[in-house]
């Protein structure tokens, strides 16, 4: 028996342009491509301030942040 076909789901490719384009520019030329440096303090400072709360975490996937809430959670 054939399995039924399900629906793609298609992902939104990147869009690169305008500001987000200038972002990723400023990355390269000043060296910061790893997942450090003042443009992701900037983002982490700017979330926290957002969300009230005193700091704030940047991750590099929604797996990583699962894996951070279930560490913190002691489970």
């Amino acid at each position: 028996m054939d399995k039924p076909v399900l629906p793609r789901i298609y992902l939104s490719p990147p869009h690169m342009s305008g500001e987000e384009l200038e972002f990723v520019k400023h990355a390269f030329a000043s060296n910061w491509i790893a997942p450090l440096g003042p443009q992701v303090d900037a983002f982490e400072a700017e979330m926290a301030e957002y969300v009230g709360v005193s700091h704030a975490a940047a991750l590099a996937s929604g797996t990583a942040g699962i894996h951070l809430a279930l560490r913190l959670l002691d489970v």
